[in-house]
C-alpha cells in the first residue's frame, strides 16, 4: 500500500482509501495523498498516512491514519492540482515534484 500511496503522490492522483475508524468501523473515502511520517497533532512520533478527505459527511478535512488502520489504497484516474489544496508552506517527509508546493 505504501508504494501505491507514493505513486499517487508522484502522479498527483486522487485515491480511494478504505480504513478502520476506531469510532465508526470500516470507512471508504476519496482523498488527496499528502504525506507519510509523524504528524503535527499526535505527539507520539508514530508515522502516519496523511490525506485530505474530499467526501467526508463532516466536510473536507485532513485525515491522519496509522498504517495498521489502512485496509486499502487504490489509485483513481483523477489528477489533482496541489495548489487547490495546499494553503501553507509544506515541509514534506516524502520527496515530490509539486513545483512550489514541493
Amino acid at each position: 500500500m505504501y508504494e501505491t500511496f507514493i505513486e499517487a503522490i508522484n502522479q498527483r492522483l486522487i485515491i480511494q482509501l478504505t480504513f478502520i475508524s476506531k469510532s465508526k468501523g470500516t470507512i471508504t473515502r476519496t482523498c488527496i495523498p499528502f504525506d507519510f511520517g509523524p504528524g503535527n497533532v499526535a505527539k507520539d512520533g508514530l508515522d502516519r498516512y496523511h490525506f485530505y478527505d474530499l467526501n467526508s459527511p463532516e466536510g473536507r478535512h485532513t485525515l491522519s491514519i496509522l498504517p495498521d488502520q489502512v485496509i486499502d489504497i487504490s489509485l483513481t484516474t483523477q489528477n489533482f492540482e496541489p495548489g487547490n489544496y495546499i494553503t501553507w508552506t509544506p515541509k514534506w517527509v516524502v520527496p515530490r515534484d509539486w513545483g512550489i508546493y514541493s
